[in-house]
């Protein structure tokens, strides 16, 4: 998998390497047991601080899309991905409501809104990296 992080981005980098190894679960680019570099390994491949690989890492193995063994290193859950609970809805409401707004504020129709979203979930679950237009 290849990692591309944007140094300028007002996302923190272990914000974006989550969402990365995430979208890599969810595109199928990433199984379930596949081993991932070490922190220190790829802190040392993408030029970052240790710490940042080490952050993103803890929050992924909590909210469960990894597995961290002392032997084995770091996995893919083998053993699945994390369900839908009531938290996470309202994580989503929370992350979506913002942007919606924005779209509405811009006079963006819910027809070209939900155009896009259609668009970037098959793109995600293809593996593609392409944009909306």
């Amino acid at each position: 998998m290849i990692i591309r992080l944007d140094m300028q981005s007002d996302i923190p980098i272990y914000a974006q390497l989550m969402n990365q190894i995430i979208e890599g679960i969810a595109s199928g680019e990433l199984k379930p047991g596949e081993d991932l570099p070490s922190v220190r390994s790829l802190a040392s491949d993408i030029g970052v601080n240790l710490h940042t690989i080490n952050k993103a890492y803890t929050l992924l193995k909590q909210e469960g899309f990894i597995q961290i063994h002392r032997q084995k290193g770091v996995v893919v859950n083998p053993d699945g991905m994390p369900g839908i609970t009531p938290d996470y809805e309202q994580k989503q409401a929370e992350q979506l409501r913002p942007l919606i707004a924005e779209a509405i504020c811009r006079g963006m129709n819910k027809g070209r809104l939900l155009q896009i979203v259609e668009s970037l979930y098959e793109d995600i679950l293809h593996g593609r990296k392409e944009t909306t237009s």
